[in-house]
């Protein structure tokens, strides 16, 4: 069983801070598990608020992972060769492509989750004097830094 101290602390918060998730960086040998930091957490305010602030943070820095996933277009476009090896133009790497568009969005839909007030969609529906719906309007929510 790894020891609750204050440095152990300060990484699970400087981690969580970073994007990273608490299973993941409870799988470290040094850390502990999640459940433990859980019961660190439910005993101790101060540092369940450090946690707190800590994944409000990680989810801005995932937000701007996503950024750079949609951004990077390194590995889109690959060689296409002949049967002698020589290069005879450029084609698009689907697979890559899609690849990256899937992490774009399963990340954009935890957050939504995880914060559906800075993340979510917004939806508005608009009642007549019957109390009847009228109209429903969805838009994105868009933080603002």
């Amino acid at each position: 069983m790894v020891a609750r101290s204050a440095e152990i602390e300060d990484e699970i918060v400087r981690r969580l801070s970073d994007g990273e998730p608490l299973r993941s960086i409870c799988r470290d040998n040094h850390m502990p598990g999640w459940q433990r930091v859980y019961e660190w957490m439910a005993a101790d305010s101060d540092f369940a608020g450090r946690i707190a602030h800590a994944r409000e943070l990680g989810a801005d820095a995932i937000a701007e992972d996503i950024l750079d996933i949609v951004d990077d277009s390194r590995n889109d476009w690959m060689e296409k060769n002949d049967k002698n090896g020589n290069c005879v133009g450029y084609q698009l790497n689907g697979d890559h492509v899609q690849r990256s568009k899937l992490r774009a969005e399963m990340r954009l839909k935890l957050l939504a989750k995880w914060q559906p007030k800075k993340y979510g969609d917004k939806i508005q529906a608009d009642l007549n004097h019957s109390g009847e719906i009228t109209s429903i309007t969805r838009r994105i929510v868009h933080h603002e830094s």
